[in-house]
C-alpha cells in the first residue's frame, strides 16, 4: 500500500467498502446534473514521463519472462502498483471526478504483442 492509499481512501472512500451500484449511479447522476464532470485524462502520458525501462516493466515478477515487455502499461499495475496509483492520486487532487483503470489493452489480441 503506498503512501496516498489513506489520501485516496479520504478523497473517495475506502477501496474496501463496495457501494451499492443503485447508490453509485444515483450520486453520479445527480453529480452530472449539477455540474460538468472531469474523467483523468492522459494516464499512458503520465506513464511515458515516469521513464521506465524493460526492468521496470517486468519488477520481480516477470523477470524471466523471455518476450519484450516495455511499453505494455497494462502490466504496470502488477509491477508498478505504487506508480500506477501515484497517477491516480494526482488526477484526484487535481479534481478529477471519475477515475479509471489502467486497461487499455488488456485483450489477448493486444496482449499478444508482448508474448
Amino acid at each position: 500500500m503506498s503512501q496516498n492509499s489513506a489520501s485516496l481512501d479520504a478523497l473517495f472512500g475506502s477501496v474496501a467498502a463496495k457501494p451499492d451500484e443503485s447508490e453509485m449511479l444515483a450520486a453520479l447522476t445527480a453529480a452530472v446534473h449539477e455540474r460538468i464532470l472531469i474523467l483523468d485524462g492522459a494516464m499512458g502520458t503520465q506513464i511515458q514521463g515516469l521513464g521506465f525501462d524493460e526492468d521496470h516493466f517486468r519488477g520481480e515478477a516477470f523477470a524471466g519472462c523471455a518476450c519484450h515487455q516495455q511499453g505494455n502499461n497494462d502490466l504496470l499495475i502488477l509491477t508498478q502498483p505504487g506508480a500506477i496509483e501515484e497517477i491516480h492520486y494526482q488526477y484526484a487532487i487535481a479534481g478529477a471526478d471519475i477515475l479509471e483503470t489502467n486497461t487499455f489493452s488488456s485483450t489477448s489480441i493486444a496482449q499478444a504483442d508482448y508474448g
